[in-house]
Formats: structure tokens, C-alpha cells, sequence
């Protein structure tokens, strides 16, 4: 009897500090990853499967998403403020979670997240954890196909088009218009022929029909971007950058014409470039 006991006090105090360690390694908290944001641009996040929820912590953060159709990125917006937390949930239960905090200047807009990243699943995987695994090339089928084709593109150098207009040495041109199964690919440079860095505050594409009648008058419908591939925040002085705009495919009529407005962030050199029927309706 008294053998056994001492047999049981041995494998007590060998098994206890491993338990305690285990114990302790599993109560370590997660560090989260941070993710900058203001109000002057779009800062999008891209996620491996289509978002079912976004919540944010705080009324100076804004997440939108669609929350009709499914889809794969949503966007987020800050106000200055003091920092707070982002919580997206996809459509197979993965669930992300970041600290967001405000920032006047920003070094990355584009987010691509992997499944990696998430923290967990809000049901049981067991059986789906391989399922996941698999299903992480399907965004392949949407934003690693624009990502791929608009890095085509830029490395193409072919300068099709002439559509090009300028304001106090800076220039905008659309290089080339280019048709891909349901989208349209807006190949665009900025070029900065000036001595002063042009800070970006926005670039906009636009649909605009003019009204018959005597008092004649516009009519603008904005053209959201599904995808933009390679957008600056600044153009140094001397320097040149190209970009690529995606939006869903649309023709118009002759009465119609397409706007793109380059906007400088505290500045005046500003550019509207008309894009004419005749443009659109004949991309490569």
C-alpha cells in the first residue's frame, strides 16, 4: 500500500509542471496585427472568402461592405481618434480580427489576407479544416486574377491610347483600355513634370450624360472600382507612376462621356480628363 502511494506522489509531481506549462502557453494572449486608416482614402482588405459581417469598435472607424451580394473586400475609413478594433466574419465562419488606428499619412492601401490570419471559426471545423486549406486558391477566381492581369498590363509599355490632359507640369493619360472577361481595365499614368511632389487626394472615374432640352444640365453616376492595382498616395517631383482601375464592363452612348478626376490633396492642380463613347465602347 504504502508503495503505491509513493508511486502516485512520483507521477504527481512529475506530470504537474507539464501540465502548468501547457496551461500557461495556452493563456498567452494573441497579438493582433494593425491596420492604419483615415478619412481622405479607401484603405481596402481583401479576404479569402466573401464577408458575411464587419463591426468596428468605435463610431471614428467606418467598415463598408456589401451587404447584398456577397463579395471578397471591404473598405475602411477613419476619423482621428483614438484606436480601436476591427471584427470580420466570412462566409464559412473564419473569423479576423485587427487593431485599427488613425493615421493622417498612409504607406499601404491594399490588404490581401490569407486564411492564415484568421483567429478562428465561429462553429466546429473538425472535418472542414482541410476544406479550408483547399478552397484558399478560389480567390484566384477574383482579386489574384486582377492582380495578375494588371501586373501584365504595366509591363506590357504599350502606349495605346492618346487620352491624356495636364495642369502646371502634372499630366494624366490613359495609356490603354483593355476588355477582360466581365471587366474593364483603365491602364493610367501620372506624371510629375513639376519641382513639387504631387500628394494624391483622389482619383475618380465617372460616368457623365448630358440632358436634352434648353436648360441643359449633367448628370453623374460614379463608377466604383472593383479592383485598383498599384495607386500612390504621392508622385515625387520628376517622377511617374502607373496604375490600373477595374470596374465591371459598361458601354455608352454618344451622349455620354466618361470623367476621370485626378484631385490634389491641399493643392489646385487638379485634372478632369473627358473620355469620349468612342473610347469606351472600343477597348482592346
Amino acid at each position: 500500500m504504502k508503495i503505491d502511494i509513493i508511486i502516485a506522489t512520483l507521477l504527481i509531481s512529475v506530470c504537474a509542471p507539464r501540465l502548468c506549462t501547457a496551461q500557461t502557453t495556452a493563456q498567452q494572449p494573441m497579438v493582433l496585427d494593425t491596420i492604419y486608416a483615415n478619412e481622405y482614402k479607401n484603405v481596402a482588405l481583401f479576404f479569402p472568402e466573401p464577408i458575411r459581417q464587419g463591426i468596428t469598435g468605435a463610431d471614428n472607424f467606418v467598415f463598408t461592405y456589401n451587404r447584398d451580394k456577397e463579395q471578397y473586400f471591404g473598405l475602411l475609413q477613419a476619423k482621428p481618434g483614438k484606436e480601436s478594433n476591427l471584427l470580420v466574419i466570412n462566409r464559412d465562419g473564419s473569423i479576423f480580427s485587427y487593431l485599427i488606428r488613425y493615421r493622417a499619412v498612409l504607406d499601404r492601401l491594399n490588404y490581401f489576407v490569407p486564411i492564415s490570419k484568421s483567429i478562428g471559426n465561429e462553429k466546429p471545423l473538425v472535418e472542414k479544416v482541410s476544406k479550408v486549406v483547399d478552397n484558399a486558391p478560389k480567390i484566384g477566381n477574383n482579386v489574384y486574377h486582377y492582380a495578375k492581369f494588371c501586373s501584365y498590363l504595366l509591363d506590357r509599355k504599350r502606349r495605346i491610347s492618346r487620352a491624356r490632359k495636364g495642369n502646371q507640369g502634372i499630366l494624366l493619360h490613359v495609356e490603354n483600355l483593355v476588355f477582360d472577361k466581365e471587366e474593364l481595365y483603365f491602364v493610367i499614368e501620372i506624371e510629375n513634370r513639376s519641382s513639387l511632389d504631387y500628394d494624391l487626394n483622389f482619383l475618380n472615374l465617372s460616368v457623365q450624360t448630358r440632358s436634352k432640352g434648353k436648360r441643359k444640365s449633367l448628370q453623374t453616376l460614379w463608377e466604383k472600382p472593383v479592383y485598383v492595382h498599384n495607386l500612390p498616395t504621392k508622385v515625387a517631383a520628376g517622377q511617374h507612376i502607373k496604375m490600373v482601375y477595374v470596374v465591371p464592363k459598361f458601354s455608352i452612348s454618344k451622349e455620354r462621356r466618361v470623367l476621370l478626376e485626378l484631385n490634389e490633396k491641399n493643392g489646385e492642380r487638379n485634372i478632369a480628363l473627358k473620355l469620349s463613347h468612342r473610347f469606351i465602347n472600343n477597348p482592346n
